[in-house]
């Protein structure tokens, strides 16, 4: 599986906004983009105006960067909410944020979207009783998500929730601490990102 293994924080600065690629790290003095609020590269402090296809451009690499996953999946995903009936730019972010690996981040079980994937790669993940090892496996109103716990596992959950603590359960997720279960009761919407994502830039840049 193809993935992005260069430095991070390079692409927080790239975009110019912090897109909590590094877990805890971002929320600290230690973010680059916080130590270094410009661009990378020799060019990076450089202001120019950007045009209409570059602003677009942007906030496409950018949500690529936001969820982890690269262009041509990125394009499947346009494609799917493309010929689904309502909004092009709704279903495409509802897509995104129903991807498995995903909802473990919102969970608070991960502080970065990088190592919920890898949770469930390891196949730590159930939904509704059997087991998932596909990070862009797509969950669905009703399901329950419920994680195998050793004691190594609990361990691991347990620090990440309390470094996630301030981070706000979604609302269409309900989290069962009790039995390290999640029931999800709607499907998210744009409001639910609590990221500013402008979508309908993506949708003009892949209608031209």
């Amino acid at each position: 599986m193809a993935r992005y293994t260069e430095s991070k924080c390079r692409l927080c600065r790239r975009e110019g906004e912090k897109l909590f690629l590094k877990g805890v790290r971002c929320s600290t003095e230690k973010c680059s983009l916080v130590r270094r609020n410009y661009g990378p590269g020799q060019h990076g402090q450089m202001r120019i105006k950007p045009s209409n296809y570059a602003l677009q451009l942007r906030e496409k690499q950018k949500v690529k960067r936001i969820y982890g996953i690269l262009e041509r999946q990125f394009r499947r995903y346009f494609k799917i909410a493309a010929t689904t009936p309502g909004v092009t730019g709704r279903i495409l972010l509802q897509l995104l944020e129903r991807r498995l690996d995903n909802v473990i981040f919102r969970l608070g079980l991960a502080v970065s979207r990088a190592q919920a994937r890898q949770i469930v790669r390891h196949n730590f993940v159930y939904v509704n009783s059997r087991r998932v090892n596909i990070p862009s496996f797509l969950i669905n109103k009703g399901d329950v998500i419920q994680l195998k716990l050793t004691e190594k596992s609990k361990q691991l959950f347990n620090t990440n929730k309390q470094l996630t603590q301030e981070r706000e359960m979604p609302k269409w997720l309900e989290w069962q601490a009790e039995t390290f279960t999640a029931k999800v009761l709607r499907l998210p919407e744009k409001e639910d990102i609590g990221q500013p994502i402008q979508e309908q830039l993506i949708v003009e840049l892949y209608s031209k």
